[in-house]
């Protein structure tokens, strides 16, 4: 029996060492492999996600799902710690170093008491052991719980400052894209001013997709982590950025098109690759984002400033396998995330944006 609990001790303090390692410190590419943090985050996200279908769309649904990913984030900190706790007391228990405190106690209690305290370094002096072993495994242990608490300290700033990284081009986009953001609305107020600035967003666009691709793959916890504003999500920003790429390659004249490819391709593979983190499969959408209509009030929009829409054959087949590309990825993170995907054009009477400036 003690020797059992000495290698389920042993199995448990290496599993979370590891795990907290990876989500930490290790820099790392989409894996297939069990992670307890996302197992973690997918279990509870799960029963969540589903309380706040239950709502309507609004406030009261956005509140519930936004105290979900830092809620989770603590309590990931406190399932490593505990896990730590109970491996050191069962190697305490399993190895017989004899803990016992001031009155003579022991017992898996008391092992438990005493690993708690040396991991947080609280070290009150009350249970002490009388065999080297106990000693030099209670020196490691406290030297891990620096350790481990040094980690968190940092690696919650680095966290926020990831976040805060993708929120102000998200919140920057609204006055030139809407709030939810469009590919219409986005195309119009650029070509209004002449469309200068264009090639400069979308390049802006791809390296942001590219930092939204390393931090949230290596951080996944930070896809849950919602946007501050209304009609806003991270999800709904890469969608419009895709569909505007999307037309200037292949349905709009004298645009920034070599840009735009590149622009495309990282912001697919973003959404490609965060799929793969979350074990999403493509999905159809539930109804067509651009149907005929939809696409005849686009081209309503757009025509005021002369932007025309190609409507050729070969121009509205490429359009269509672009889209293809991409929008199944979009639509099966929507679903997940609960972030509703934007449409192709604002609704009738829509405002040009809350802070566009005049």
């Amino acid at each position: 029996m003690h020797l059992l609990a000495t290698l389920l001790a042993t199995l448990l303090g290496i599993v979370v060492l590891w795990d907290a390692f990876q989500t930490m410190i290790l820099s790392r590419r989409v894996a297939p492999r069990f992670r307890p943090t996302r197992a973690v985050f997918r279990l509870l996200w799960i029963p969540w996600s589903a309380a706040a279908r239950r709502f309507p769309e609004g406030n009261r649904r956005e509140n519930l799902l936004m105290v979900f990913g830092p809620l989770t984030l603590l309590l990931l900190i406190a399932v490593w710690a505990f896990g730590l706790i109970v491996s050191f007391a069962m190697l305490h228990w399993g190895l017989g170093t004899r803990l016992a405190d001031a009155h003579g106690g022991s017992g898996f209690g008391v092992d438990l008491y005493m690993s708690g305290s040396t991991l947080f370094t609280l070290g009150p002096g009350d249970v002490t052991s009388p065999t080297g072993l106990g000693r030099g495994l209670t020196v490691l242990e406290s030297g891990l719980g620096l350790a481990f608490l040094a980690l968190v300290i940092g690696y919650v700033p680095s966290l926020s400052q990831a976040y805060s990284r993708r929120e102000v081009s998200i919140s920057m986009l609204d006055a030139r894209a809407g709030s939810p953001p469009t590919a219409g609305r986005l195309l119009r107020q650029h070509f209004s001013d002449g469309g200068e600035d264009l090639r400069d967003l979308l390049r802006d666009w791809e390296r942001w997709s590219a930092e939204l691709l390393e931090s949230h793959v290596s951080y996944p916890m930070l896809s849950f982590l919602r946007s501050q504003h209304d009609n806003q999500s991270w999800v709904a920003a890469l969608t419009a950025i895709l569909d505007t790429c999307a037309l200037i390659i292949a349905r709009i004249d004298d645009g920034p098109v070599t840009t735009a490819r590149l622009t495309f391709a990282m912001a697919r593979h973003a959404v490609v690759d965060l799929c793969g983190v979350f074990r999403l499969e493509p999905a159809r959408p539930r109804v067509e984002r651009l149907p005929p209509s939809e696409e005849g009030r686009l081209a309503s929009y757009l025509a005021p400033l002369d932007v025309r829409l190609r409507a050729d054959e070969a121009s509205v087949t490429a359009f269509a396998e672009l889209v293809a590309r991409y929008e199944p990825y979009v639509q099966a993170l929507s679903s997940f995330m609960i972030m509703p995907m934007p449409a192709w054009v604002p609704p009738e009477g829509a405002r040009e944006g809350a802070h566009r400036i005049q």
